[in-house]
């Protein structure tokens, strides 16, 4: 892998991991286009790292009141505090991604399945935007069922952060409501995918490691992903959901005619 190749993968990474146009099918996309072979596990859990690092730089406030709460009230109502709605709205997904992680590997990694999940999520994506009420607040339930539906981003193209985006906005919340706790689920989600896959990289052993492309990967994650964060929640109340809903059509329809 080149130095060129690493720019790239990590810019992608960096912009999509938030943005609700999925990651993974960009990462796929991009490699299958320009025949790269696998950039490796090691690498991975760099970009992700980096991602991460981003998340928990960008939030610190709001991850150092979820915490500090439930000390304060010492435990009375923990188990509605945001920090527990955090944990719950996670298990769904890690122990999805434990069953049936390797299976999708195989078999939903396809340009096919990258092409509708495309086309048919941004359009719930854009239903969920047009007919949220926008004025609920997050609550366990609430909590809960993005979590169970964050279970369809183990598909490429579904979107992580599009699926709970959806979720939360059908559910009534706001648009920064609902991309505020997108974004938060992130965190446990991230660091339980890159457990696993340094799991997986301790079982295979390290190969050919370039700290350079990794610590480069990793930089141009974390500042790309920390300023589309940003620019998301800066301009997600004017600028809505459409912009993304026709991204993800226009790649669909184009996989579709072309891959």
């Amino acid at each position: 892998m080149d130095l060129i190749q690493t720019l790239i993968l990590a810019i992608i990474q960096g912009l999509t991991e938030f943005l609700p146009i999925s990651s993974s099918a960009h990462l796929i996309l991009i490699s299958k286009i320009a025949g790269w072979n696998d950039q490796g596990l090691l690498f991975d859990i760099a970009l992700h790292f980096g991602t991460l690092l981003a998340v928990l730089i960008y939030f610190k406030d709001d991850l150092c009141r979820m915490i500090e709460n439930p000390i304060k009230t010492r435990g009375k109502n923990i188990i509605h505090s945001d920090l527990m709605i955090l944990v719950i709205a996670t298990i769904p997904v890690v122990i999805a991604g434990g069953l049936f992680n390797d299976w999708i590997e195989i078999n939903l990694r396809s340009s096919n399945v990258i092409a509708a999940t495309s086309i048919i999520f941004g359009f719930l994506l854009l239903a969920s935007d047009k007919f949220s009420s926008g004025g609920k607040s997050l609550t366990l339930q609430i909590g809960l069922l993005i979590g169970l539906v964050q279970i369809l981003a183990l598909i490429p193209g579904v979107s992580r952060s599009g699926i709970t985006i959806t979720m939360g906005l059908f559910m009534g919340l706001g648009r920064m409501e609902s991309a505020r706790f997108s974004f938060l689920l992130a965190i446990p989600v991230i660091l339980a995918a890159s457990i696993l896959q340094a799991y997986d990289l301790y079982s295979v052993g390290f190969i050919d490691i370039n700290y350079i492309h990794l610590l480069t990967g990793l930089t141009v994650s974390f500042v790309i992903a920390y300023y589309t964060i940003h620019l998301f929640l800066a301009f997600v109340m004017q600028i809505g959901m459409l912009p993304f809903v026709l991204y993800r059509v226009v790649l669909g329809s184009a996989i579709f005619m072309f891959l």
